[in-house]
């Protein structure tokens, strides 16, 4: 079975290279179980590779069709579309995010409609495909309006794994993800960005900005639940689902002060107070119409679950990916 990763050279790609290495085996688009063969890491730079002959890296442009066909070569039996530029650098930069959220996710999927079989399509949404007024809590057909550039080009992405998958192009499944936290090295552009920061920079003794109130509420998963879930979405068979191929994948909802308060409780005052409250109006204008409650029912039908609390959360930082002095 060949398995391709794209955002490969990420820490969310990395991670889910790993588990599947672990498992050794995932079933194809015929619901027939497959040992892994070979596991291609697509991303616009190198990827960092685990020292297993199974994995490949290929680095290049992912809104390039040459690049695309180097890395799902006429075998190819899945794709886990990961790639993205995020929310904030959406927001900020609309062609770039359209080129990489929108057109290069088209190009990815024409790809696979030209393999000879169709192969899964596992496609990394977000909660951002929702905005404006909403049921508390969000149901799973809940319409998408999206509110941000990031998350309009997410559910138009949504949009053409299902409609490729109603023609028999692939068998696609759009996941749409909380928050992820806590992801380990530098800040980056995503206006999410702060929900990692504000444990991860404390925690190595720097102050970390946080733009938004204490009481804004998040929809959130740590890295070693979310990976769990995507496995489980993939794994999914095609008769679980009915007239989408969209599902809200589960988390727990958290105000921002309770993310420092569980901070607090488990490293202490001093690592507590590094969290600097700095209000940002333009990060704030997009966090703030993301919903934050839902209430989902296929994701948990098809075995996805939530994380306990926020300070497990914490405490699964600590133990899979804060640097050691």
């Amino acid at each position: 079975m060949r398995i391709v990763i794209t955002g490969g050279a990420g820490f969310l790609g990395r991670r889910l290279a790993r588990k599947l290495l672990e498992r050794g085996t995932l079933t194809d688009a015929r619901g027939q179980p497959r040992t892994i063969a070979s596991i291609v890491l697509l991303d616009v730079v190198p990827a960092d590779l685990p020292a297993d002959p199974r994995v490949a890296a290929v680095t290049g442009d992912l809104a390039d069709p040459a690049v695309i066909a180097r890395a799902v070569a006429p075998d190819t039996d899945t794709v886990f579309h990961l790639a993205a530029v995020v929310s904030g650098q959406a927001e900020a930069d609309f062609d770039v995010g359209m080129r990489v959220n929108l057109d290069a996710t088209r190009s990815l999927l024409e790809r696979c409609r030209a393999l000879a079989a169709p192969p899964k399509f596992v496609f990394a949404s977000s909660l951002a495909v929702f905005g404006g007024p909403l049921p508390d809590p969000v149901p799973d057909n809940a319409p998408l309006t999206p509110q941000a550039s990031y998350g309009t080009q997410k559910a138009i992405g949504e949009l053409l794994v299902y409609d490729m998958t109603r023609k028999g192009f692939v068998d696609g499944r759009s996941l749409r993800l909380p928050t992820v936290t806590v992801r380990p090295g530098k800040p980056n552009k995503a206006a999410s960005s702060f929900a990692s920061g504000i444990v991860r920079e404390p925690l190595a003794g720097i102050d970390a900005p946080c733009p938004v109130a204490p009481t804004t509420r998040m929809w959130v998963t740590s890295p070693r639940t979310v990976i769990d879930n995507i496995v489980l979405g993939h794994e999914a068979p095609a008769s679980a689902f009915a007239h989408t191929r969209s599902v809200n994948v589960p988390g727990i909802r958290v105000a921002v002060g309770d993310m420092v308060a569980a901070l607090r409780a488990i490293a202490g005052d001093a690592v507590a107070d590094r969290v600097k409250w700095q209000f940002d109006p333009a990060i704030d204008r997009i966090v703030s119409t993301w919903p934050a409650n839902f209430a989902p029912v296929l994701g948990p039908a098809l075995g996805m679950r939530a994380d306990a609390d926020f300070a497990g959360i914490v405490r699964a930082y600590m133990a899979d990916d804060m640097p050691r002095a």
